[in-house]
C-alpha cells in the first residue's frame, strides 16, 4: 500500500509544489539570521523543514503538534537505541522496573498516539463536513482505502496511525539527518563545495532560486548525495531480518529464525570495496564505483535496505534532499563561525549512538547570502 497508493512516482511528484514552497521559506529564514548577524544553527533547521515537508504532505497542512511530535520521536529514538541493564538481563524484571525505561516507552507512546488519533479524528471530521474538494493528502488516502475496503485486509486505525509514524518520524529524523552530513562534509571539503557550487550556480543561473526542474541538470549534486550516503548512512543498522530456514554463510552456520542485522555503516567503509574508504570522494562514483547505486542490487551501498523491505520513502526522501542542497548552495556562501581568538572553529564529526546516526553536536554556520533576495 506504501508504494502503490500512499508513495508512488506520481504522487511523489504532486507535492512538488510543497517541497519548492517549503525550501524558499527554508531560505528566507536562514537570510533573515544573516542579515542580523546570527549563527545559523542548520540541524535545526534543517529538521524544521523535513518535518513541514513530511506533514504538509501526509496530513495536509503544518502540523500544529509539531514541537511535541519532534521531542517524542527525539526521545523514542534516544530511548530504542541508548544503553539499558535490561537489555543485558531481560529475564531479572526488578532491573527494568528500576531502570525507568519500560515506563518511559509507555508514556511516550501514549503521548503520540494521542497526537495521531487527533489528526486521523480531525480527518474524519473535515470529510464529514463536506467542506470543498482540496488536493488529497496521505492521511485522506488511506481514510478513502479504509472506506473503500479495497485491500486484502481490513485497514486498522492502528494500522494508519503506524504508517504515519513511519512517514513523518521518517522526514524528520533521517532526511535531515541526510542534509546535515552533506553540508558537513561540503565544510570539511572545500574542494567538492566549490565543484559543487559551480554546477548548481551554472545550472541554476540568474533564476534566484532552485526549482525541481533545475535538478535534473545537477549530476555532481547526486554524487556527492551518494558518497554521503555511504559514509553516513541514515539507520547505520538496518531493520532485523529473521532467517526462514537454516542456511550457511560464509562458513558460518545461521540457525532457523536467528535475528540478524545488516551493519550498513560497516558496508559502506570496507576498504574491500571502497578506495580510500573513510575519505569523502564523490568522484568515486564516476570511476570505479560508477555502477554502485543505492536501491538494493548492490550489496556493498545498502543505506536504504534491499528486497521488499527497502525503504519505501526512498523517492520521497531524495527528493526534498536534492532541492534543499541544491538552494542552499546556490543561495549562500558558508563558512564556520569564528572562535574567541578571531579564527574559524574546528568543525567537530562526531556521531552520536543510536538507531539513527546524527552529529553529536549541531551544525552551527555562517551563511553569506550570494544575491539580493526578496523577502515577499
Amino acid at each position: 500500500m506504501s508504494i502503490v497508493e500512499l508513495l508512488s512516482a506520481k504522487r511523489v511528484q504532486s507535492f512538488r509544489f510543497i517541497r519548492e514552497e517549503e525550501v524558499l521559506n527554508l531560505v528566507r529564514s536562514i537570510v533573515q539570521l544573516s542579515n542580523a548577524g546570527s549563527t545559523v544553527n542548520l540541524s535545526r533547521k534543517l529538521v524544521l523543514l523535513a518535518n513541514d515537508i513530511g506533514s504538509r504532505s501526509v496530513i495536509g497542512s503544518k502540523c500544529k503538534y509539531q514541537k511535541d511530535f519532534i521531542r517524542i520521536v527525539m526521545q523514542t529514538l534516544e530511548a530504542a537505541g541508548g544503553f539499558s541493564l535490561a537489555d543485558l538481563f531481560p529475564s531479572w524484571p526488578i532491573i527494568k522496573l528500576l531502570s525507568g525505561a519500560s515506563f518511559k516507552m509507555q508514556r511516550l507512546h501514549r503521548d503520540m498516539d494521542a497526537i495521531l488519533n487527533s489528526i486521523i479524528q480531525e480527518h474524519r471530521e473535515k470529510k464529514s463536513a463536506e467542506q470543498p474538494e482540496e488536493e488529497e493528502d496521505l492521511v485522506d488516502v488511506m481514510l478513502r482505502v479504509q472506506a473503500e475496503g479495497s485491500l486484502s485486509f481490513p485497514l486498522e486505525d492502528e494500522d494508519m496511525k503506524a504508517m504515519m509514524l513511519d512517514m513523518l518520524g521518517g522526514a524528520s529524523e533521517t532526511s535531515a539527518g541526510i542534509m546535515e552530513w552533506a553540508m558537513s562534509e561540503l565544510m570539511r571539503n572545500p574542494r567538492v563545495m566549490r565543484r559543487l557550487q559551480e554546477e548548481v550556480r551554472e545550472t541554476v543561473g540568474g533564476k534566484g532560486k532552485v526549482t525541481e526542474n533545475d535538478i535534473n541538470g545537477m549530476n555532481y549534486l547526486r554524487l556527492v548525495i551518494k558518497e554521503t550516503l555511504r559514509l553516513h548512512p541514515p539507520v547505520p543498522l538496518l531493520l532485523p531480518r529473521e532467517c526462514r530456514e537454516t542456511c550457511e554463510v560464509l562458513g558460518y552456520r545461521i540457525p532457523e529464525k536467528t535475528r540478524v542485522f545488516v551493519n550498513v555503516w560497516a558496508l559502506g567503509r570496507d576498504p574491500r570495496h571502497w578506495d580510500n574508504a573513510t575519505e569523502f570522494e564523490p568522484e568515486r562514483f564516476e570511476r570505479r564505483n560508477s555502477m554502485v547505486d543505492f536501491k538494493g542490487t548492490n550489496f556493498e551501498f545498502l543505506p536504504f535496505g534491499a528486497g521488499r523491505r527497502i525503504c519505501p520513502g526512498m523517492s520521497f526522501g531524495l527528493k526534498s534532499i536534492e532541492l534543499s542542497l541544491a538552494s542552499l548552495i546556490y543561495s549562500f556562501d558558508w563558512e564556520l563561525p569564528t572562535g574567541d581568538e578571531g579564527m574559524p572553529q574546528e568543525l567537530d564529526m562526531s556521531e552520536t549512538f543510536s538507531i539513527t546516526c546524527r552529529r553529536k553536536s549541531d551544525l552551527c554556520l555562517r551563511a553569506i547570502p550570494r544575491i539580493p533576495f526578496s523577502m515577499n
